[in-house]
């Protein structure tokens, strides 16, 4: 099955953004990648603050915290055992633009269905992202480890959809996903041209 059919993303990453760009610069890419991680722990963090009242949302993502600081460190092990060092935080432009897509009021039962849309576009990109670099990356210790962090990604990007769905509060969350795909779209089409997980 194609990642349009299992994450329903509208327009798959070019195998060539591994060999022509990431290749070149391995360490910008695994710089990048921890702060991904650390920024993913984040997000979980904020969606424990914003919604404390929602028991399973929040152990979910207490463990999730967990599992992304987990990969941060995995990520830097990569980083001091290759001799490379741990850059600076890198901006995300691509999630600073789907960031755009969210209601800024609405109440709070639209700001969370759209945060945990948010984070299930995020982890869907991630994973697409990931697969493409564990089947195009020639070093076969970071093909292996991409691929293992692949099946990570689908999985948070089902349990996000999944508590959207249970917390909608009577709003339709499967429109409201079609419209953030078709926006994602537009918005990855610019990318694909740096060594960063969504650059």
């Amino acid at each position: 099955m194609s990642e349009k059919t299992i994450l329903k993303l509208q327009l798959p990453t070019d195998p060539l953004w591994v060999k022509n760009v990431v290749e070149s610069n391995i360490e910008e890419l695994l710089t990048d990648h921890a702060f991904c991680e650390q920024k993913a722990a984040s997000n979980a963090i904020t969606i424990i603050v914003q919604n404390p009242d929602l028991p399973d949302l929040v152990q979910e993502m207490a463990d999730l915290v967990r599992e992304e600081m987990d990969h941060f460190k995995r990520v830097h092990e990569f980083i001091v055992k290759r001799g490379y060092t741990l850059g600076r935080e890198r901006k995300d432009h691509y999630v600073n633009e789907l960031f755009k897509f969210l209601h800024k009021g609405g109440g709070r039962s639209i700001q969370r269905v759209d945060r945990l849309l948010f984070s299930a576009m995020i982890e869907a990109r991630s994973c697409e992202r990931f697969k493409v670099l564990s089947e195009n990356i020639a070093d076969q210790e970071l093909s292996e480890f991409y691929h293992e962090l692949m099946i990570s990604e689908a999985g948070h990007y089902t349990m996000f959809l999944k508590f959207a769905k249970k917390y909608n509060d009577g709003i339709d969350v499967d429109k409201r996903w079609a419209d953030f795909l078709v926006y994602e779209a537009n918005v990855i089409k610019n990318y694909g041209k740096i060594e960063n997980i969504h650059g």
